[in-house]
């Protein structure tokens, strides 16, 4: 059993008395079809009823036209619950007063029995846990503007430094510090991969930014073999795939960046802070562009979806090898590859052989004086 796959059972062993997996993704999950996580923070707290509810149903629909299941994950009367169903899914969209869920927020959440939208945070640790490898969301949360003073950085980078989820995602919102969150990004080592034919980071609602990422594809083998081969490498970090919003759907980028530039100066002087920022900047920015934002926002969750789900399908249904030899251009490092000896290893001095027993069992110790 490979390391990876040790940590996923783990993982599922942590979270088995709270997760709640719908049958359908079960099943997609035992026959090994691709299945994609996507977010319910955007139901909960990023769009007004009936869009948001309009929205999670085409964003379900985008992945299974891909031919992968979708996993909508949310926090419902104590459980966890990955994959929704037709009420659920309303339920989750109407009610008034859903808490936002980051990955600390899972635990009081499920006590207080409170209904969950989860972040981009929550959504990796619980789809990790329920064995999911790709989620699909709108963009990530990063650095925040002023943050040398704030100390205000989203636990969506701590978790992309920690947990192996592919996050297929339009980047950085724009409200926040790009740079800074490209360099943070860098820091802990996560794959930051740009979706394009350029190595230009996207700006969330426009398709460039002055930002570059680790390096560009649209070869969905490339990236598949670099999720593979950092599992067998055995690094914890997660992937961000950043795919630029189509020409066709991007709005006037400098339009919505003079309503966010004000949006900010209105959240600060109102004194809107740490989780309540980016819904008020969002709402704002949608009433001061008569709506352009909300549909740029819909189009880029849309085209995410589609790019998951089909990444989740060529992932599901490579059956040559892994998809890291697939993917190998180099067909004489493999020969050499097979010349490699094993190196003899000797040990000077005293070695020391602990054995473990790991059980579910109820054990008593019982001492004798």
């Amino acid at each position: 059993m490979s390391r990876s796959t040790k940590r996923i059972f783990h993982q599922i062993r942590q979270f088995s008395h709270f997760l709640r997996i719908s049958p359908l993704v079960q099943e997609a999950l035992r026959n090994g079809k691709g299945v994609v996580a996507l977010e319910s923070t955007v139901i909960t707290h990023g769009l007004p009823y009936p869009h948001n509810l309009k929205t999670a149903q085409e964003l379900e629909e985008q992945v299974k036209s891909s031919g992968s299941q979708p996993a909508t994950i949310a926090l419902i009367d104590g459980n966890i619950h990955v994959g929704l169903d037709d009420s659920q899914l309303e339920q989750v969209a109407t009610t008034k007063n859903a808490v936002k869920v980051s990955t600390r927020d899972i635990a009081k959440t499920l006590v207080r029995k409170e209904l969950g939208g989860t972040t981009v945070a929550a959504t990796m640790r619980i789809a990790h846990a329920a064995g999911i490898q790709f989620f699909a969301t709108g963009g990530i949360g990063g650095v925040h503007r002023g943050a040398e003073q704030t100390f205000d950085i989203s636990a969506d980078l701590q978790e992309l430094a920690r947990t192996p989820v592919c996050v297929v995602c339009s980047g950085v919102k724009s409200i926040l510090d790009i740079p800074k969150t490209i360099e943070y990004l860098e820091t802990n080592s996560v794959n930051c991969v740009v979706f394009g034919k350029e190595n230009i980071f996207p700006s969330f609602f426009t398709s460039k930014s002055e930002s570059e990422g680790q390096f560009c594809t649209t070869c969905f083998d490339e990236i598949i073999a670099l999720q593979e081969t950092s599992a067998q490498l055995g690094f914890s970090a997660g992937t961000l795939l950043a795919c630029p919003i189509p020409e066709k759907f991007a709005a006037d980028g400098q339009v919505i960046q003079t309503a966010i530039d004000q949006a900010l100066k209105e959240a600060k002087d109102q004194n809107v802070n740490s989780q309540r920022v980016t819904p008020f900047i969002l709402a704002r920015v949608n009433e001061l562009t008569k709506g352009a934002s909300m549909k740029t926002n819909i189009a880029l969750l849309k085209n995410n979806a589609k790019i998951a789900g089909e990444l989740a399908n060529r992932k599901a249904n490579s059956n040559k090898g892994t998809p890291a030899q697939n993917f190998s251009r180099d067909s004489e490092n493999k020969k050499n590859e097979t010349n490699l000896k094993v190196p003899r290893i000797v040990s000077i001095g005293a070695s020391i052989v602990d054995f473990e027993a790991v059980t579910e069992e109820d054990v008593k110790v019982f001492c004798e004086k």
